[in-house]
């Protein structure tokens, strides 16, 4: 055989591998699921288990969404219970230099000992509603990707507000399927939140950052608030009961939380953007942060304990963009993406109609991210504020938005947020510093920059602002809101003055980004969705939203470089890692957990993997078997779950639970908190 008639045959032959891909649902267990869209028929078919709606009603309302990421519901009295990181940021509010609940734990024995979490909100979904002819509806044949966008969201405006009104929820319209499908999101909630227990930091975070995103792993990373309603305790009838078996490897698990996202339906050019542009932007800035938080840290014990928050959550973050970035840079999986993209442009191109409707848009994204590409250090550093990090700044652009009623109507506060109740005038001083240096480094020569810095340095120029800003005061800050647009603009503040001065470019460069980006990917992007919806149907998951999900997968472990990794961790193997680690940080064990340790039983499991989908906002996630009982709480996935964002499997990939069962040994044996382990364990009714 000649070689062109061998090429042929190979090309042939590969096309013919990847249209079979286009007519196959997603992979195994691939899928963080709207509740509405949950594929039964697989479930039935590969678990032989049949999901019923009152089964899948019961989990949803049983399921909060907490700030950015997940808890539920654990007994009839409102308790929560979230992992020690999701809770964290309450706890530190609710900590002192005198008492810092995050290094001692904290235990309320009786509920009058509970504290009030200021600003926590906790919210639940009440009802999913299809709007998608709503929005989509809204266009008009012949208009631009600029009118489109303008067009869907004056619709989702106005659904979301009718809603709201009409039903007295938190309204929000979800795109889904990038923006072939919206849903509309109907929320209660709760914004009485107290604390009832947080362990140590230590035994929540143990082995710190360098086992962040890594397993075995051996931490107790909860915490367990409870919610009121009229000053009394909430009465609920969704809450999840405590497995009443045993976790065997190979048991069918479900995972409930509120995924953030992933990018499984972006575009090898919106890949190649993330790779080559936003993703080495990210990494170096958190880098750059992470030093700074250290060398503050390194100050004194306060300083330790002010950082401490900001510095997990940089770290994490950095951890977390490092390992999407991986998946990226790995030629195979993009190989695989690539791969599958011109599959499916080829069977779009063969079909002129479809060709006509469809054909035009990968290219008009691709040529939307080039134009990203030019401005996207100005978009980040002002309109994404990178360039001020710090409160008072992000106070004052909310004030001078709010005169300015920047805000687009009907658009959803996401709730979770929650003003410090303690800032720090040095902490803040040494942030801005760092970030005023990176504006200073990137964008020298910009008109704003000279105008900010002036001859100062960046360190002179944050001490001056913040020394200067009345921000702190929430009296001056409601006089300010109080007196609209002219008391912003006459007010002498430093910090008001910088964030009126930068507002005209970070307005041009959102309204550049609005209509060059973001209207051409939502078009187009809606484009290349209908387009596989023709080719493959709907039998695939959208892409996550930081909504309600429903994961599935099975108990398993995994084999690592030829070793056998299992499917569970015991506090034996907790206590051997500290002897190991020389009982250093971050491998400290508290020391009631070595005074405590005769009376654990050292085979209970503490952690567990699962073939789950899952991304960060699944954090603290319920875990439920077969019967919807709680088996555990998403905490973590191990470093090779992180490209999964872009490409899901499942042969190493795994999602890290708490153990239930480790809960409970720790609360009754280390904790003797009988109490609650009682009500968790359903034993007071």
């Amino acid at each position: 055989m000649n070689k062109f008639r061998l090429k042929q045959l190979k090309i042939s032959l590969t096309l013919l591998v990847l249209f079979l891909w286009l007519l196959l649902p997603a992979a195994a267990d691939e899928g963080l699921w709207p509740y509405n869209l949950v594929p039964k028929d697989y479930l039935a078919k590969k678990y032989n288990f049949r999901v019923t709606d009152d089964w899948l009603n019961h989990l949803r309302l049983a399921s909060v969404r907490f700030g950015g990421a997940s808890a539920s519901f654990v007994s009839p009295d409102g308790l929560v219970l979230t992992n020690h990181h999701v809770g964290r940021g309450a706890i530190q509010n609710l900590s002192t230099a005198e008492r810092n609940l995050i290094k001692t734990g904290f235990y309320a024995r009786t509920r009058q000992e509970e504290l009030k979490c200021p600003g926590t909100q906790l919210w639940v979904l009440q009802e999913i509603e299809d709007v998608t002819n709503l929005v989509l509806g809204s266009e008009k044949p012949g208009m631009s990707a600029q009118e489109v966008l303008a067009a869907r969201q004056k619709a989702i405006a106005e659904i979301q507000k009718e809603a709201s009104d009409k039903s007295g929820l938190r309204c929000q319209v979800v795109s889904l399927y990038s923006g072939s499908m919206y849903h509309l999101y109907k929320y209660k909630i709760y914004n009485d939140v107290r604390l009832v227990f947080a362990p140590e930091e230590d035994i929540a975070f143990f082995g710190g950052d360098p086992d962040n995103f890594t397993y075995p792993r051996y931490d107790l990373d909860i915490s367990i608030f409870r919610v009121y309603e009229n000053d009394q305790p909430l009465k609920t009838p969704h809450y999840l009961k405590w497995k009443s078996s045993p976790l065997k490897e190979g048991d069918l698990v479900f995972c409930s939380g509120n995924p953030g996202s992933t990018g499984r339906m972006l575009t090898y050019d919106q890949l190649l953007f993330l790779r080559d542009v936003n993703y080495p932007f990210t990494i170096a800035n958190l880098k750059r942060r992470q030093a700074v938080l250290h060398e503050y840290a390194r100050r004194g014990p306060e300083q330790e304990r002010i950082a401490l928050n900001t510095l997990f959550g940089v770290e994490n973050s950095l951890k977390a963009t490092i390992g999407y970035n991986s998946g990226l840079l790995d030629k195979n999986l993009m190989a695989k993406k690539l791969a599958e993209e011109q599959a499916i442009r080829k069977a779009i191109a063969a079909d002129p109609e479809l060709a006509k409707e469809y054909g035009q848009a990968w290219e008009e994204i691709a040529q939307a991210q080039k134009e990203y590409a030019s401005f996207f250090k100005e978009y980040m550093l002002f309109e994404r504020a990178n360039a001020f990090n710090t409160v008072y700044f992000n106070l004052a652009r909310s004030l001078v938005r709010g005169a300015q009623r920047e805000r687009p109507a009907g658009a959803p506060d996401m709730g979770g947020g929650r003003m410090p109740t303690e800032i720090h005038d040095d902490f803040e001083i040494v942030k801005l510093a760092d970030s005023l240096q990176l504006l200073k480094e990137q964008l020298p020569d910009l008109q704003e920059t000279k105008w900010i810095l002036g001859c100062q340095t960046p360190e002179e120029a944050a001490k001056a602002l913040i020394s200067g800003t009345r921000l702190k005061d929430p009296e001056f800050r409601k006089k300010l809101a109080a007196g609209g647009a002219e008391a912003i603009n006459m007010c002498n503040d430093p910090m008001i003055k910088l964030a009126l001065m930068v507002e005209p470019l970070s307005q041009g460069v959102r309204e550049r980004y609005e209509k060059r980006v973001q209207a051409v990917e939502t078009k187009n992007g809606t484009l290349v969705a209908r387009a596989i919806f023709k080719l493959k149907g709907t039998a695939f998951p959208p892409d996550a939203t930081g909504t309600l999900r429903l994961s599935f997968g099975v108990v398993k472990g995994y084999v690592e470089n030829g070793k056998k990794i299992p499917f569970q961790t015991t506090f034996a193997g907790l206590y051997a890692k500290a002897k190991e680690k020389n009982n250093q940080a971050p491998w400290f064990l508290p020391e009631i957990w070595y005074k405590k340790k005769p009376a654990l039983n050292l085979n209970t499991p503490i952690n567990f993997v699962a073939t789950i989908d899952s991304i960060g906002g699944n954090s603290g996630s319920p875990v439920v078997n077969r019967k919807g009982e709680f088996v555990g709480a998403l905490f973590d996935g191990n470093i090779q779950s992180l490209p999964t964002r872009f490409v899901y499997e499942e042969k190493i990939s795994r999602s890290v639970m708490v153990h239930a069962d480790g809960i409970v040994e720790a609360l009754l044996k280390v904790y003797d908190a009988k109490p609650l382990v009682d009500e968790l364990l359903g034993r007071y009714h």
